[in-house]
């Protein structure tokens, strides 16, 4: 396996040099893993010319020497925007780039207690995560690993939904079964809605008991090797009305639409519309809450925004989900997520299992 970091961070440097900054301060863990290699929860990366510096405490020097060969080690004596701010000082770092949306008002005043007016500190939001948008081959390889895990995970997850048995306990079972098949856990916390709870798009596991004759949303992701999947299923516990089937073949139809869409150069916006299209031909548009989808990588929401207008336009190594639904108060919810890597004439649906309504 190649090592990406180099790479990656010259990518970040020519970045720097365009908008004419000394350097960049990423604090966000998954883009210090991305640049770096490093998994501690705590510091600062530093990207300049001729040298990259990871800041944190003795918890990870060990670590941090291990995994990040080739990133300089400087140890922080006291809190960790202090030191920061004494070792730019040193450095004579002037034009100092940061990410707003990556820091507090109290992390950013206690930089800027120690640096004072010597050192000026730009706002340089998304260089990192608009590198991480497209995936290079090793982490298209990862990112196909965990969303057929996933595909394991919801197909065992079938087999738990019989009358009787709980959100919460079905919830506890998916989760266990990505530990136990290689996973190191969710990528988000599990959804398992059941009837009328189905509607809410967001649904946290509860004690409500699963009936015959009810809608059931499962929605779960895995992390493997950092990397993230997302796919959601829904099925009928019992034989569903012509409504109901109605309801499904048109989600289905919508997330086919979306999908059969994706390729190098729509917008976003576009893929969006594709599913939204199909919903209002069958009058269900209004029970369309939500954007059809979203980035997928180290993180189970990153860049794009696969939503209503977004002009950014897909590039060949994004991963993105379909996630399009629908949702009625008091009768229930239908939504089919999958997971699909952008390519130049088309895509790659990394997600696999049945899209068609199941019934138990």
């Amino acid at each position: 396996m190649t090592n990406p970091y180099p790479k990656r961070r010259r990518a970040v440097l020519a970045e720097l040099q365009r908008r004419n900054l000394d350097c960049l301060l990423v604090t966000h863990p998954a883009n210090w893993y991305y640049l770096s290699g490093f998994t501690g929860d705590s510091g600062v990366l530093v990207i300049a010319p001729g040298r990259t510096t990871l800041i944190t405490d003795g918890r990870f020097t060990t670590q941090a020497k291990q995994e990040s060969p080739g990133v300089k080690l400087q140890l922080q004596t006291g809190a960790l925007f202090a030191s920061l701010g004494a070792w730019l000082k040193l450095q004579r770092l002037k034009r100092v780039g940061y990410d707003p949306e990556q820091w507090t008002v109290a992390q950013l005043k206690a930089l800027q207690a120690v640096t004072g007016a010597k050192c000026r500190l730009i706002e340089a939001p998304g260089i990192v995560e608009s590198q991480r948008m497209a995936k290079d081959p090793q982490e298209l390889a990862t990112l196909r690993k965990a969303a057929d895990l996933a595909d394991q995970v919801m197909q065992y997850a079938f087999t738990l939904l019989k009358p009787g048995v709980t959100e919460s306990e079905v919830a506890a079972e998916i989760e266990f079964q990505m530990k136990k098949r290689g996973a190191s856990g969710p990528s988000f916390e599990t959804i398992v809605a059941f009837g009328e709870r189905s509607a809410l798009p967001h649904a946290r596991p509860t004690s409500k008991r699963l009936r015959k004759n009810e809608l059931v949303v499962l929605d779960m992701g895995v992390i493997l090797d950092r990397y993230c999947s997302d796919i959601t299923r829904t099925v009928f516990v019992g034989r569903g009305s012509r409504r109901i089937r109605e309801w499904y073949r048109a989600v289905q139809n919508a997330n086919q639409a979306a999908t059969q869409s994706v390729r190098a150069g729509i917008t976003c916006g576009e893929v969006d519309a594709a599913a939204r299209d199909v919903l209002k031909n069958s009058s269900l548009d209004t029970y369309f809450v939500h954007s059809t989808g979203h980035g997928l990588g180290l993180e189970v929401h990153e860049a794009p925004r696969i939503a209503r207008g977004q002009p950014v336009r897909l590039e060949a190594g994004n991963v993105i989900t379909i996630e399009p639904g629908v949702y009625l108060e008091g009768v229930g919810g239908i939504r089919i997520e999958d997971d699909v890597a952008v390519g130049v004439q088309g895509s790659e649906v990394l997600t696999r299992i049945s899209r068609d309504l199941i019934e138990i």
